[in-house]
């Protein structure tokens, strides 16, 4: 039983053959033993190993996509390997399973992990799962498990294989993590698979990853990769979010909540400022969300640049309603119905605040006077995580569900261009190379 509040990831994959035809399964339950989620899949031929790593880093994943970053969480597996690898007790000896393992412990950072080996009993539950892709596997097929098998009002569920590789955290509310993880790009994984994730730094459209301060805007504005040359030089959004808050160090849901930013929070938002009073960066507008952390975060970029801090109401946080200040783990205990169905429809709102279609509304308004006023130059928007992610995803014209598969840090700095005879291009996403 996972400590009081905590969670319990159970994992198992396998093949028929070793190697042969491969699958895993995983398992999410709160500390009571309720499941919160599976995730299972066909993953071609691999061998034993390489599906039980997949298998535990689709269940941290699953757990990140419940918002649980930051919680005690204990793993349970049935392979000693893998368990003791992760435990720090075995080295990692194999070539092809390095890069997994080092996914999966970077997943494993974002949360306070217990490891402990159980025996194959007593891991029936993902045992099966994985037994399940292992079958659709043997036949050829390219399968998922899809059954949630929680009662209606046990806790939120993630649909598995929502996760996509390279995800750091699917944070949904404002205040998630509180420092950046180092500067970099992530291994490629022995599945083709890319990313350790909690990796930051530039990651551009082309997929290139990286480190350099300037890497996120220094680039030719007249067109980009394998796009025609776009005939008008392009509106670059530079989109910074604020700094560190009370709310934030205790990981709170904060919407329409005022709180000002922590001294870390103001270092935070220099060190960003200064970032952009440099070359290759040529601010000639700001533009801010109106609530005090977004604000001040902007004030320190305008003492550096000399320019006046322009405010949209549209780039104000979502409205959390009742569950501002909560914590996940509080959410989930009070209002567990109503947890599910928000994380479930982008149109269903917390009780008393705003549905993330209703945001989406109101960050596209926005975007598009900014883009209009100031066509051709570069903006700094100042705002929050669900404004910029919802800026990401019109960029790369992503589903709403893409909202769980991107992570932002405090301060992070991500780059859109806009042009007006051709797509928007996502120049860089989550770069924190300025606090390193």
């Amino acid at each position: 039983m996972g400590a009081t509040g905590g969670f319990i990831v159970e994992a198992d994959g396998g093949s028929r053959g070793n190697p042969g035809p491969a699958g895993y399964g995983a398992v999410v339950k709160d500390d009571a033993g309720r499941v919160l989620a599976e995730a299972a899949e066909s993953i071609g031929t691999a061998t034993n190993n390489v599906a039980e790593y997949r298998g535990l880093i689709a269940g941290l994943r699953a757990l990140l996509a419940l918002g649980a970053e930051g919680g005690q969480v204990e793993v349970r597996m049935d392979s000693k390997l893998v368990v003791e690898q992760m435990a720090g007790r075995w080295k990692v000896k194999h070539e092809g399973l390095r890069p997994l393992a080092l996914e999966a412990a970077g997943l494993a950072r974002r949360f306070r992990v217990t490891w402990t080996w159980i025996p194959r009993e007593r891991n029936s539950h993902a045992d099966r799962l994985a037994n399940e892709a292992m079958d659709a596997a043997a036949r050829g097929e390219t399968w998922q498990a899809s059954e949630i098998t929680s009662a209606p009002d046990s806790a939120p569920v993630v649909e598995p294989g929502a996760e996509p590789p390279n995800t750091d955290a699917p944070t949904l509310f404002d205040e998630s993590s509180a420092a950046p993880a180092p500067v970099g790009s992530a291994p490629a994984a022995a599945d083709g698979r890319s990313g350790t994730s909690g990796a930051s730094g530039v990651r551009t459209a082309d997929g290139d990853a990286g480190t350099a301060a300037g890497t996120a805007t220094s680039h030719d504005r007249r067109g980009h990769g394998w796009m025609p040359r776009a005939t008008r030089v392009a509106t670059s959004l530079l989109l910074l979010r604020h700094g560190q808050t009370p709310l934030s160090v205790e990981k709170r849901f904060s919407g329409l909540g005022d709180p000002s930013l922590t001294p870390t929070g103001l270092a935070q938002a220099e060190a960003a400022a200064l970032r952009l009073s440099r070359q290759p960066y040529e601010v000639e507008v700001i533009v801010a969300s109106p609530l005090a952390r977004a604000r001040q975060t902007a004030e320190a970029v305008a003492a550096r640049t000399g320019l006046t801090v322009l405010v949209d109401d549209d780039l104000r946080e979502t409205d959390f309603g009742d569950w501002e200040g909560h914590t996940f783990a509080e959410i989930q205990q009070r209002w567990p119905r109503e947890l599910a169905a928000w994380l479930a429809d982008p149109d269903t709102a917390p009780p008393g605040g705003e549905s993330f279609a209703s945001t989406a509304r109101r960050v596209e308004q926005a975007r598009d006077r900014i883009v209009k006023a100031h066509e051709g130059r570069s903006v700094v928007v100042v705002s929050h995580v669900t404004p910029i992610k919802m800026l990401v995803r019109f960029a790369l014209g992503a589903p709403p569900e893409a909202l769980y598969r991107m992570h932002l840090d405090l301060a992070c700095l991500s780059a859109i261009d806009y042009y007006a005879d051709g797509p928007a291009v996502v120049r860089a996403l989550n770069d924190t190379a300025h606090l390193s």
